[in-house]
């Protein structure tokens, strides 16, 4: 069996004896090389002279998902049946979906294809709508291996700032947005939280990069107003 074709070998059959059933519903698909439902994804694809017939679904959706019967109208009734499961395929990138880094540090994303039947051909990195794969940026790196690729950009700015996008051939993209910020504006306000002395702590460290989930709402606010006063400037 493979993506989108369930395949039955009936020797010296004539084509009106081989019929393609699915399971669920009991319909007849294609009966010889005739199909017999409105949806023309569905076909058999025999050659003559053949004992294969297979049975090609194009563009198969999530709820071509079942079980299919090939059945030889016989006395003795052979039949076999095939299981098909249709998985949607989807980019990943790892880490959380907002990412704030510091000025001269680098961003560095990493992009998996998940539950793809074969490597995609390519894989785009996207800033915004434009390609950066081949940016004239600078300092800018992109590594794809099979259905991995890795993004490095190298001393970024906050010019650099926006919604990266990992585009594969085959499968769903994913997004995160990079937040590029000046830490050295940052100044929390807040006296009475722990949370604001450890990330005052943490610019203060030298730390590159913070998620979301791991910031104080005021401070998050602090590192978003920072980012505007530097985009202004």
């Amino acid at each position: 069996m493979r993506f989108g074709h369930s395949l039955w070998s009936a020797n010296q059959l004539p084509e009106q004896e081989v019929s393609w059933i699915r399971k669920r519903d009991l319909h007849i698909l294609t009966v010889g090389i005739l199909t017999y439902t409105t949806d023309q994804r569905f076909q058999t694809v025999h050659r003559d002279g053949s004992d294969e017939w297979t049975l090609k679904i194009s563009s198969p959706q999530l709820r071509d998902s079942g079980t299919y019967e090939c059945q030889v109208s016989t006395e003795s009734k052979i039949s076999q049946a095939f299981n098909l499961s249709v998985v949607v395929s989807k980019a990943k990138i790892n880490g959380n979906s907002e990412l704030y880094i510091k000025s001269g540090s680098d961003i560095n994303l990493t992009c998996i294809v998940l539950q793809t039947p074969e490597p995609p051909s390519f894989i785009y990195w996207y800033k915004g709508d434009h390609v950066i794969n081949y940016s004239q940026r600078g300092g800018i790196n992109v590594v794809t291996q099979t259905r991995t690729s890795r993004l490095l950009i190298s001393k970024a700015l906050p010019a650099d700032s926006g919604n990266y996008t990992c585009a594969p051939s085959t499968a769903e993209s994913a997004s995160v947005l990079v937040h590029v910020l000046n830490g050295g504006d940052i100044v929390p306000t807040s006296s009475k939280g722990k949370e604001s002395d450890k990330l005052l702590h943490s610019i203060r460290s030298g730390h590159s990069l913070w998620s979301a989930n791991q910031l104080p709402a005021q401070g998050v606010k602090q590192l978003l107003n920072a980012q505007m006063r530097s985009l202004k400037s």
